[in-house]
């Protein structure tokens, strides 16, 4: 791996999204359409979610607007991943066509290179409907609002999305050594769905699997409980920003490990 600086990657990366970006919006049809697509999806789901609890009050304990809670920090936490990491669908394909190669001969990291080649304009419909429903779900609990409740509420997205990123990262290398590399993406993009549900909901075997096996509780239940629960965090929630550096670091070392391997093979 080639190392440079920080300063010396993000000046690239804000030339590189510049770009994409311009390249882009000469199809602003396609970007309105796309975007808008992507909140009437996420609106259906708060629809659901309506209609579900017109017949119950609430579901194991959660009320409709603590679901809702739930449902707006996973997708927020799920935007980053949407607009910066989109390219690692596109692994699979590059690998065994052996345009990966490119990737390899270059003087910069490998990782940064072939992520940075995309940025999903998408993420941005899937952000707009986060917040609105967050907020809404904000003001009917009736939480209390601060800087410091902000900048939590910052740190606390932050470390989701490095989960969201890490499972991604990791199901994508999956193609370097096998040929399941789609399915293991497609398998990992159908649990993101459980993120917007408390784990509390969930028998202790999913609960155990969606804590320590594939951590989608981090990514809305534990980090959620600060806002919701105040008076019962417990101690993971606390943890979920360190544990979320450290999986996604785990999840760049298995991406790279792998893009070695292709390198070293030539296959």
């Amino acid at each position: 791996m080639h190392k440079r600086g920080l300063l010396f990657y993000v000046k690239i990366y804000l030339k590189i999204i510049k770009q994409d970006i311009k390249s882009k919006m000469t199809y602003r049809a396609d970007f309105i359409i796309s975007n808008f697509g992507m909140i009437i999806q996420q609106a259906a789901g708060f629809i659901t979610f309506w209609l579900i609890f017109q017949n119950f009050p609430s579901v194991a304990g959660w009320k409709y607007e603590e679901m809702l809670f739930f449902y707006g920090f996973s997708l927020i936490a799920l935007t980053p991943m949407q607009c910066f990491f989109d390219n690692n669908w596109f692994l699979q394909q590059k690998v065994y066509s052996g345009d990966f190669i490119k990737y390899c001969l270059r003087p910069i990291n490998i990782f940064f290179y072939f992520i940075s080649e995309i940025f999903d304009l998408k993420g941005l419909g899937l952000l707009t409907a986060g917040i609105a429903i967050l907020a809404y779900s904000w003001v009917q609990l009736e939480i209390a609002f601060s800087f410091l409740i902000l900048l939590i509420l910052i740190v606390n997205l932050f470390a989701a999305s490095l989960f969201l990123i890490g499972i991604m990262n990791i199901a994508a290398a999956v193609c370097f050594w096998t040929v399941t590399g789609e399915i293991a993406m497609v398998f990992a993009q159908q649990f993101q769905g459980y993120a917007r549900y408390p784990i509390a909901i969930f028998n202790r075997v999913l609960r155990f699997l969606f804590t320590f096996i594939i951590p989608i509780a981090f990514v809305s239940y534990y980090p959620s409980l600060v806002f919701l629960r105040p008076d019962n965090i417990p101690l993971l929630t606390w943890l979920s920003p360190l544990i979320g550096v450290l999986f996604f670091m785990l999840s760049y070392f298995i991406w790279m490990k792998g893009a070695k391997n292709y390198n070293g093979t030539g296959s």
